[in-house]
Formats: structure tokens, sequence, C-alpha cells
């Protein structure tokens, strides 16, 4: 086989088979070929010769004696050419024969590439194993570039059917995608189809049971244990009633440009704190409230997540200690938003409270629906109003997070925009026209 670890191959990577049943015509050669610095490796008849080429296929060139004893030079030119690994390499036969057109046809017929007469000219000889030389150089090149591409081509094939393969998943996921897109739509039309028999028909029967309840408790003749029972079922029924409107707030409110109305947050927090009046009697709560900004925000939404807030703020409050809290708001950096609009500002409001605090390790979970870090028992309340909190603020494209210390209190940090993508670009269209 051609060498193919390089396609630049020096003269002692050559490789030349000289054949002859001659020692002088062998030692000749080797004398004419010495100056070129070819490898040359002798054999004295052709036997020799296959014995060599049964171990040794790397020869660049073979010089065959036509006349040898037992096998002359065609014979043992057809048994190398028999072999698929020897096929390659060239043959120059070499004879005393002058001009005999059947030794030439039977020379070519047996494969070689060309004829040398003796006695052998040196010049004539270096200039012919030069030739071939060369052409065996370009052949070798060619081999190792064939070979390369074939590799690249299978690497290609590979690469193709791979695509092929990663394609064809693609397609198989968008298609489960819409399906699951589907189905989700279902589940979410499912679910107000829930909310709505959740606001009418369960509280119904809900609102007789705190009613007969309460009738019962209110007579004379209820005994101690009776009553404490029924005090029981009352408490389990409003927390049940809780639960149901929770839901239902949480799966309501579809939003739309026209919902949103510039907003003084200072008035939604005087309405809320109106709210919670009797609460903050009770527990004697001090409130501090700043300057906060004017917005474009659905009024209802915002009263609802700063009740949520405030209310949390007074309900897990420590004991022995009077509720403080503090709501503030800053100028903060534009948040990264997929359709920005020009002039788009940030507020970073602030609540912070001197409660009993948690584990910064929950800030994340405590905005999970019914997620809760206490029982019932401990502080009433459903699970629900900070995953609430949360769903309003993503619908006014803002953002809610955490901080907190155990015993240390709570901040809430709400990050809203002044305005909304959806009413400054109809005020840019109605500018524009």
């Amino acid at each position: 086989m051609p060498i193919s670890n390089s396609q630049d191959l020096s003269k002692s990577d050559i490789k030349i088979l000289v054949v002859d049943d001659k020692a002088d015509n062998l030692f000749s050669i080797d004398a004419i070929l010495e100056k070129d610095n070819y490898t040359i490796v002798k054999a004295n008849s052709g036997r020799a010769a296959l014995k060599i080429l049964l171990n040794e296929q790397d020869f660049s060139l073979i010089l065959m004696d036509v006349q040898m004893p037992d096998m002359n030079g065609f014979e043992t030119a057809s048994f190398i050419y028999q072999r698929d690994k020897l096929k390659h390499i060239p043959i120059i036969f070499i004879t005393a024969h002058h001009s005999d057109e059947e030794h030439i046809f039977q020379a070519y017929k047996s494969g070689g590439v060309d004829y040398i007469y003796k006695p052998i000219k040196p010049e004539l000889l270096r200039a012919k194993v030069s030739v071939f030389i060369e052409m065996y150089r370009k052949t070798n090149q060619l081999l190792v570039q064939e070979k390369k591409l074939v590799t690249t081509n299978k690497s290609l094939q590979k690469e193709i059917e791979e695509r092929k393969v990663i394609e064809q998943q693609i397609r198989m996921l968008n298609k489960q995608l819409l399906e699951n897109n589907s189905s989700l739509k279902a589940i979410n039309e499912e679910l107000d189809r829930f909310a709505f028999v959740a606001s009418h028909d369960l509280q119904e029967p809900l609102r007789k049971i705190m009613l007969f309840s309460d009738k019962i408790l209110t007579k004379d003749s209820v005994d101690p244990e009776t009553g404490k029972y029924l005090q029981k079922i009352v408490a389990s029924s409003h927390r049940m009633q809780m639960l149901i409107n929770d839901l239902l707030r949480f799966s309501r409110h579809d939003i739309n440009s026209a919902d949103f109305i510039e907003t003084d947050l200072n008035t939604i927090i005087n309405e809320t704190l109106a709210e919670l009046e009797l609460e903050i009697e009770k527990t004697k709560t001090h409130i501090n409230i700043e300057p906060l900004p004017k917005i474009y925000t659905i009024p209802g939404l915002m009263r609802q997540l700063f009740y949520n807030l405030l209310s949390n703020a007074i309900k897990f409050r420590q004991k022995d200690i009077s509720p403080s809290i503090n709501i503030s708001a800053e100028k903060a950096n534009p948040l990264k938003i997929s359709k920005p609009i020009r002039d788009m500002g940030y507020y970073r409001i602030l609540i912070r409270d001197n409660g009993i605090g948690f584990d910064t390790k929950y800030a994340n979970d405590i905005f999970v629906v019914f997620k809760r870090l206490h029982s019932y028992h401990e502080y009433e309340g459903t699970g629900v109003g900070l995953s609430i909190c949360k769903k309003i603020v993503e619908k006014h494209n803002g953002s809610i997070s955490a901080q907190s210390k155990i015993n240390e209190g709570s901040t809430f940090i709400v990050e809203l925009p002044e305005k909304q993508y959806y009413t400054e670009l109809f005020r840019l269209e109605k500018s524009d026209a």
C-alpha cells in the first residue's frame, strides 16, 4: 500500500524492489540508483520477490527482469497483481530483446507500465524511475486526500442523520407543546368554571352552616361542651370561606390596557388602612408612610396587594411588642422587559415590619400558593395571600421579593413600572397620529 501517513515523502521513504537472477545486474542497478538515496530491496528470482511481497507491500516501484529461470518476469507480475494490496505498484520490465513486439505486448498485458532494454543506460533508468516515483507521490497524495474525503463524508453523513433526528424530535416536541398548550387552556377554562362554582354554589351551603350554627349558639339550652363544638364549626366555616374567596381572587382578573389608570399610591394606602382600622387599633400598630408615587395600575388590584401585605405585617407580629410598619418608595433602575418603552422608569416600594420574620431560605417559598411556614392554629390564613400578591405584581409587569431574619422583622420589596407598556404604546400611537 502507498504510505499514507504523510503526503510529502522523502527519497529515503521510497522503496524499490529489484528482481533479477544475475547478481551483477542487481549490483549494477543498485549502483545506478545509489545517488538518489532510494531504499533498494533485491530479489534473485520471481519466487524470492513473491516471498518479500508477502511481508512488505509498501514498495513504490518494481524493476523486473523478464528472462529468469523457473518463473519469468511476466509470470511473476501476474502473481503479484492477483493480490489487491499489490495492484497499485508499477512494474518496469527489463529485457535484452530489442524491438520484440511480442515481448512488449506480453509485458503490457502482464500489467507492466514501461520497458527498459539491456544494456541499461544509467541516465535513462534514473529518469524513468524518477518519473514513476513522482507518479507514486501524486498517487499517494490522492489516496490520502480520498481517505480524508471519505472520512469527512462519513462525518457529514452522520451529522446530517443526527440533525434529521434532532429536527424530528423538535417537531415532536413542538407538537407536544401545542397539545400541552391546548390542554392547559382547557384546564384554565375548567378552573374558571370551578371559581364560578366556588363563588356561588359552594358558598351558599357554607353560609347556611354558619347561619344555623350561630342560631344554635344563641339558644340558652346549649350546654358548654356543645357550644364549644359549634364555635369550632363556625371558626372552621369562616376559614373555609376565606379559602374560597382567596381561590376566587387568585383565579380571576383578565387584564387589558383599559384597566390601567394613573393611580396615586398614597390614596390606595389610605383606603387600605381604613379597611384595617379595627386590626390596627386592636394591635396598637404604628404605621409610618413616606410619600409614594403616582403610577399606572389597576387600583382594585393595588388595594388587594397592599391589604395582603399590611395585614400579614400585623398578623405575624411578635408577642409583647407593638407592630411597627414603615412604607417608603424610591426610584429604581429600570428592569429588563421584553418590549422596552422610552422614558420607562421603575419604583421600588418597601414595606418593613418588626414582626417574627422567617428564615431567608424560605424567601421564594412564601409566594407559592398554599405554602405556609406556620400552622393555621398559630396564625389564621389560607396560604394564598402572598401568591395573590405575586400574581398581581406580575400582571403589572413588576416583581416582588422578601428579605427577612427570624425575630428581626421582614421587608417586602415591590418593584413596579411607572407606566405600563399598553398605556404608553397607546399614548405614542396617539401622539404619532
